[in-house]
């Protein structure tokens, strides 16, 4: 696990930060490359190399002042003049014209991260040009004669290290761009499912909405189906006068503080703000005389706790309508407003009360 984490971290590393670790790789095989180079006696291609050692300082400089243009063009005309005059200089039993291909995913993968749209023409010129050169190459090196004369061990050592830039160039970009890919899904994945839990979400309480709590109600009462389940519709008593005197900040945190009440003793059950300080409960699989319980609990609990608005303790209750379903009950709204029905009589009878019946 600990292995795999490392592994993950390491490519978030690498795709923030995957031009300077371009530039650094490159820079470090030509490194490499000169001192293969200056072993094998090849005196001009070890000072090509100690330029293009000098160039990736350079490109690193750019990549931190975030001028990344020119160290894009910089590493493609680098390798290209490095691919051709290496071949020149010791044919193609060097394996340089690898180098060649090692630039192909180089120049898809930043080129489609800097060029945009119109300009994207650049990409595939790019790609062209890369292709032309090798073409070239080919045509006029294949058969001529090396300029140097290196050892077969040092031209056994420089193709393998070539083809191994190559190999690597394919499979390190093709894991970055995979591997981003799938963030970008996953994270797009998560931004959807954050937008549709907002969507059915009050956003101030964390609570559901209509919109959220509706589907749950229709599902449950559908046609044909019984379920056993019971609602409560409750309103915060004289909740304009705590707005009125405290103001409205200390008003949405009476919402939020009751709300925490309500989760905290009906874990399980669904909960909706169905509009300004009124609240529905879904107590699904319940009876009445559970539900009743339940929900003397809650009301208990907000009048025994007060809500704490910068030190000032506001107390505050709440008035409730229960209602069980049973087949009288068709539509969501037939049940919701029964239970409002007593909500309401219980406002007008002194409030902090539960109602669990009609009362004529």
């Amino acid at each position: 696990m600990k292995l795999k984490k490392l592994f993950r971290d390491l490519l978030h590393l690498l795709i923030h930060n995957s031009f300077p670790a371009t530039v650094l790789v490159m820079g470090v095989v030509h490194f490499a490359l000169l001192l293969i180079t200056l072993a094998a006696g090849a005196v001009p291609l070890t000072i090509i190399n100690s330029i293009s050692v000098i160039t990736y300082i350079v490109c690193f400089l750019f990549c931190r002042v975030d001028y990344i243009l020119p160290v894009y063009w910089l590493i493609l005309i680098e390798v290209t003049v490095y691919a051709v005059l290496s071949t020149y200089y010791i044919g193609y039993g060097g394996g340089s014209h690898f180098f060649l291909f090692s630039i192909v995913p180089i120049i898809i993968y930043f080129g489609l991260f800097l060029f945009k749209e119109k300009k994207l023409w650049i990409v595939g010129f790019s790609l062209f040009a890369d292709f032309l050169v090798f073409a070239l190459s080919f045509i006029f090196f294949y058969r001529r004669t090396p300029v140097i004369r290196i050892s077969d061990k040092a031209s056994m050592i420089l193709t393998i290290f070539s083809a191994f830039a190559m190999f690597f160039s394919m499979v390190f970009y093709n894991v970055i761009y995979i591997y981003r890919s799938r963030r970008e899904v996953l994270d797009l994945e998560k931004e959807n499912e954050q937008l549709s839990a907002d969507a059915n979400n009050d956003t101030l309480t964390e609570l559901l909405n209509r919109r959220g709590f509706l589907p749950l109600l229709e599902e449950l009462m559908k046609e044909g189906e019984e379920h056993h389940f019971c609602i409560a519709f409750l309103d915060i008593d004289n909740f304009k006068k705590v707005n009125d005197t405290f103001g409205h900040d200390c008003g949405d945190e009476v919402l939020r503080h009751i709300s925490r009440l309500i989760r905290k003793e009906l874990h399980g059950f669904d909960v909706c703000r169905w509009g300004g300080e009124e609240i529905i409960i879904l107590l699904n699989d319940t009876n009445l005389r559970i539900a009743r319980q339940k929900m003397e609990a809650v009301r208990s609990s907000v009048a025994s706790t007060p809500t704490v608005f910068f030190n000032m303790r506001v107390p505050v209750t709440i008035t409730i309508g229960l209602v069980e379903n049973t087949a009288t009950f068709k539509k969501p709204n037939d049940i919701i407003q029964a239970a409002d029905e007593r909500m309401y009589y219980g406002k007008q009878h002194g409030k902090n009360i539960l109602i669990s019946r009609d009362i004529k």
